[in-house]
């Protein structure tokens, strides 16, 4: 048999047979004196078995270690494995039809947001948003909560976006003073003022889900995001929401 009868009598393409060659599952054939290779039953059963374990969820290195050894017991211990390993995966698949579930009802009735998919926690937070104003920095800050929403561990995400929602409600006098800042510099008088106006809006256990400055988190990231005047009025209310509830020293 010639390399694309094998490959077609068992169900696999001539390229499969050559990266098969390659990796060294299956030897090489003899070859005819025209330098064709010669495939023989032996080969095509090997090439069987080979394809059958592929489909079974093994990987070629595990295929290569069940091909090495002729003892049943390994064949048996790599199946095993293979079997909890799927039965790990079907757990995983059955948590995300429910959050897909959850989602298809979310688009069906039209409530799904543009960012979307995103976490139920984002999308009750959007929900009591409504529509973006017409603000650069409200639509940068629409971009950063979905930032947020992407990297923030599950277990602090809740208590996150329970804590932006009342805040984002009243931000419009801030969106209007952080755009006035867009092109200016750090040392603008403007910043204090901008400053002070969003740290009236943090609630005061927000700075603990931001870890200081050069941490590498999220904050760092949504900071150079930001014009310079912009981030250091941010990092300025930040810092007033920090002193705020340590009090008095």
């Amino acid at each position: 048999m010639r390399i694309g009868e094998i490959a077609a009598l068992v169900g696999v393409t001539p390229r499969a047979v050559r990266h098969y060659h390659h990796l060294g599952l299956l030897p090489e054939p003899v070859r005819r004196s025209n330098g064709y290779r010669e495939y023989s039953i032996r080969e095509a059963v090997l090439l069987a078995r080979i394809r059958r374990l592929t489909e079974l969820g093994l990987g070629l290195d595990e295929v290569r270690d069940v091909l090495a050894d002729d003892e049943a017991r390994e064949l048996v211990e790599v199946l095993e494995e293979l079997d909890e390993d799927l039965g790990r995966q079907e757990v995983v698949i059955r948590e995300r039809r429910a959050r897909l579930a959850t989602l298809l009802a979310e688009a069906r009735a039209g409530r799904l947001a543009a960012e979307g998919p995103v976490s139920p926690e984002f999308t009750r937070l959007l929900a009591g948003l409504g529509e973006v104003p017409d603000s650069p920095m409200a639509v940068q800050d629409r971009e950063h909560l979905a930032f947020l929403d992407a990297v923030v561990p599950e277990e602090k995400r809740g208590s996150l976006m329970a804590t932006l929602h009342g805040m984002r409600e009243h931000a419009g006098e801030v969106y209007g003073l952080l755009d006035s800042l867009a092109d200016e510099e750090p040392d603008d008088p403007r910043v204090a003022r901008a400053a002070a106006a969003l740290a009236a809006l943090l609630p005061d256990h927000l700075a603990a889900h931001f870890p200081d400055k050069g941490s590498g988190g999220p904050a760092d990231a949504i900071f150079a995001d930001l014009a310079p005047a912009q981030s250091a009025a941010v990092r300025r209310a930040m810092e007033l929401v920090t002193e705020r509830q340590e009090g008095p020293s």
